[in-house]
């Protein structure tokens, strides 16, 4: 037993054997950002033999009260880059691989297959929903998170227990973010932490299993709940998935639900320009063979349209998010 891990691997539900599966375990998280923060630090700290890294964002000044591995001198670099460094710090045995990319169905598959256990730390519908699609098909563990204000939730999906979309099948019509409605730092680590403990617990096979659990809480007024979903049922039908931009083909109708003000020119030369609540009230003739493609910024919009063209008998549909 080494001083480093003296104080946790002499509990019974870590010791010697335990320590040893966080040390040949290797954790794919994606998102650097608040919650991804507190996630990293503490698997770091706790021994986990490989954490991957992907994040496509740069450090802001605006993220540092509530992402505590950066710092002024990290301004403008790379968050993956930055969280390597303060990590390898943190913990030199721990290997870190950073990835300077925006998770997408590309490379979705890829990084999942690479890891033992996935980590949601974006806090996007898009990339929940493309994690779940993934790991729910790989049969790997996702714990998945989500802070807003004063509030969040953690869950551990797939790997066996229901997908996200067997608990959430439909996203909501509107998608808050941080930079709307503001978010608090502390209440970002206490979920992002209660990721780290989830992730800890399902590496080192504690009983009852946290597979199939959400906890949620509100730390303005300090109430904290959960419940199973072990029992929940996949969602029948096909599913709407999230793909690339770069798997958008030719034959396919791209339909562009951003404002001209939110953004002038599509990067999709041929796409329709629609507003989603316009899109709702209007027949599109969209040739029925078709693969409908909507995009918009977070994925909301897209899937407010996408079932608005399921219920006019479009089955082909596919998202896509483009991020800020």
């Amino acid at each position: 037993m080494t001083d480093r891990y003296a104080r946790q691997e002499i509990l019974p539900e870590v010791g010697a054997q335990g320590q040893a599966r966080l040390g040949a375990a290797t954790v794919l998280v994606v998102g650097a950002g608040g919650l991804g923060c507190a996630v990293l630090s503490y698997l770091a700290a706790a021994g986990v033999g490989t954490l991957i890294i992907v994040d496509h964002d740069r450090v802001e000044e605006s993220n540092l009260h509530r992402q505590p591995l950066y710092r002024m001198s990290d301004l403008g670099q790379p968050k993956v880059q930055a969280a390597r460094a303060a990590l390898t710090a943190l913990n030199p045995a721990t290997r870190i691989e950073a990835v300077f990319e925006r998770l997408t169905s590309v490379n979705g598959p890829r990084l999942v297959a690479a890891a033992s256990l996935v980590i949601d730390a974006a806090d996007s519908f898009a990339v929940t929903y493309l994690l779940s699609d993934v790991c729910h098909r790989a049969v790997k563990p996702l714990i998945s998170a989500s802070v807003l204000g004063l509030a969040g939730y953690v869950g551990a999906f797939c790997g066996g227990a229901p997908s996200y979309r067997a608990v959430f099948p439909e996203l909501p019509r509107q998608a808050g973010s941080c930079a709307e409605s503001g978010v608090l730092g502390t209440a970002v680590g206490v979920i992002g932490t209660l990721q780290a403990h989830m992730a800890l617990a399902l590496l080192l096979d504690w009983q009852p299993p946290v597979l199939g659990r959400m906890l949620s809480m509100d730390l303005r007024t300090l109430h904290v709940g959960g419940f199973s979903f072990a029992g929940a049922g996949e969602p029948a039908g096909p599913m709407i998935p999230f793909i690339a931009a770069a798997e958008v083909e030719r034959s396919d109708v791209v339909i562009d639900l951003r404002s001209l003000t939110e953004t002038p020119v599509s990067p999709f030369e041929s796409a329709l320009r629609i507003e989603v609540e316009a899109l709702e009230k209007a027949q599109l003739q969209i040739p029925s063979r078709a693969r409908v493609v909507l995009c918009c910024r977070s994925g909301v919009r897209a899937w407010r349209a996408a079932q608005a063209l399921r219920r006019r008998g479009h089955e082909k549909l596919a998202l896509i998010a483009m991020g800020e």
